[in-house]
């Protein structure tokens, strides 16, 4: 299970990448896996204000469709163009091209709460 070193993660199996004030939000090698084949990606959040824990899109698989939520509060800044046409993206490379979203942090004492990768590690096995 890949589970990068430079990544906070949530109990809902996302994943953070924090840049500054910002963050790129994708979901995890264990829930792809989890998921199956990824069929299609809903986000319709871009632009909206959203706070920690609220859903920010649904992702389809062939057995099932589950939300994502948000990490920390924020501000959707983009979605990720490449997911329209190549939902496939986050079964193939979750933490890099299979990013979601790229957020802007509106408290960065909500990133306290994200798992360290050890953590989050223990908490699939």
């Amino acid at each position: 299970m890949n589970v990068p070193e430079n990544l906070l993660y949530t109990s809902d199996h996302e994943w953070v990448r924090v840049e500054g004030n910002e963050a790129y939000v994708g979901i995890t090698d264990y829930a792809q896996q989890q998921l199956g084949d990824i069929v299609f990606i809903e986000i319709e959040t871009e632009g909206e204000d959203l706070g920690k824990g609220d859903v920010f899109g649904t992702i389809e698989a062939v057995k099932t469709v589950s939300d994502m939520f948000m990490p920390v509060s924020g501000t959707v800044l983009e979605v990720n163009p490449e997911l329209e046409s190549n939902p496939e993206l986050v079964n193939t490379n979750p933490y890099d091209q299979g990013w979601m979203i790229k957020i802007s942090i509106a408290n960065s004492d909500d990133l306290n709460d994200l798992l360290k990768p050890a953590t989050y590690k223990d908490s699939i096995q």
